[in-house]
């Protein structure tokens, strides 16, 4: 993979930034989905604009997240990650590729909570199950670890994996409408989603790290679709299909949505996962909130929807949940 090279500002235009208020409220459904597809075909990456995450719920989430990070060591670890792949992960825990050096960062994952009653929902109209009993046996939805040191951070930070998930899930039925598909097309098995909730922490690049040291190293995200939100630091950047990088500056008010690899499977690879990796030379402190946005563990990626009449599909069906866990070996550490 390519060491560090000078990132210049995306172009007018490269990145689009879509207003999906019109998507949200039904009145331009088509309209949008057009404009999400040609993005999701060109760039792999866009901004959306009225994506309904409130500013309120994004501050809570940032405070909360950088408070948790600023705890000792000892606190941190003793909400280490559990085989449902939630929790703390340390500095050094992940590594994008074979002969990357591990990535500087530090991360706290999330899934969907188990512990409510039957019928509580993740969202108003996700038609999200939570009750822990009736779940099959599933290796990627199990019970979260919250940090004892932190209580407050499963009520801080919850409230964007609940919105964020719900902008996700009008994206993925433009994308579908784009297309020609039914809207339910990619939504369709979503009450037990293996969908993962993450603060991903940055500290400042240190000084003679090295031109081959990233935050995250350069990298495609594993599954459907990844709902972001910066801080004002920057950092991401996205590689060109010249091989050249470019910056994706923090815009207010907007979230940066890209297509993962599941996606670009599902769609025949119709729709671009766009490599993409995080250098925080800024000399503070960075913290991102992501939502990586998956449905069901036993959902079939299944690319053939896509293929014209005597069309080859690309690939294979998969599972969701078998995917997912093939790329987690190989990411993450602790799974190894």
């Amino acid at each position: 993979m390519s060491l560090h090279a000078r990132a210049e500002p995306i172009d007018a235009g490269e990145v689009p930034i879509i207003d999906i208020a019109p998507l949200r409220d039904g009145t331009d459904s088509a309209g949008v989905g057009a404009a999400l597809a040609r993005a999701a075909t060109e760039a792999g990456f866009l901004y959306v604009r009225n994506h309904g995450v409130d500013d309120a719920v994004v501050e809570r989430a940032r405070r909360a997240g950088i408070g948790f990070f600023r705890l000792p060591e000892e606190d941190k670890r003793e909400a280490g990650t559990n085989r449902f792949h939630h929790g703390y992960l340390k500095p050094g825990s992940t590594k994008m590729y074979d002969d990357a050096r591990l990535d500087l960062k530090e991360s706290f994952n999330w899934g969907v909570e188990l512990d409510g009653g039957p019928g509580d929902a993740l969202h108003g109209d996700s038609g999200v199950r939570t009750d822990a009993a009736a779940e099959p046996e599933n290796p990627l939805l199990g019970p979260n670890v919250w940090p004892a040191a932190m209580p407050e951070l499963k009520a801080s930070v919850y409230p964007y994996f609940e919105a964020a998930s719900a902008c996700a899930e009008h994206l993925l039925r433009g994308f579908a409408l784009g297309a020609g598909l039914d809207a339910e097309h990619f939504v369709r098995l979503r009450d037990r989603p293996v969908s993962r909730g993450s603060l991903q922490y940055y500290p400042p690049q240190p000084d003679g790290a090295g031109e081959d040291q990233f935050g995250v190293a350069p990298h495609t995200d594993f599954g459907v679709l990844t709902v972001l939100c910066q801080d004002a630091v920057g950092g991401l950047e996205i590689q060109r299909r010249s091989g050249e990088w470019a910056a994706m500056p923090p815009i207010p008010g907007t979230l940066v949505v890209n297509i993962g690899d599941l996606l670009h499977r599902w769609s025949n690879r119709r729709y671009r996962s766009t490599v993409h990796r995080v250098i925080n030379s800024s000399g503070r402190e960075r913290l991102s909130l992501v939502l990586a946005w998956d449905p069901n563990f036993e959902t079939l990626v299944d690319p053939r929807a896509f293929c014209a009449d005597g069309e080859t599909p690309h690939d294979e069906p998969i599972t969701c949940g078998d995917y997912l866990l093939w790329r987690f070996r190989k990411a993450f550490s602790y799974r190894r």
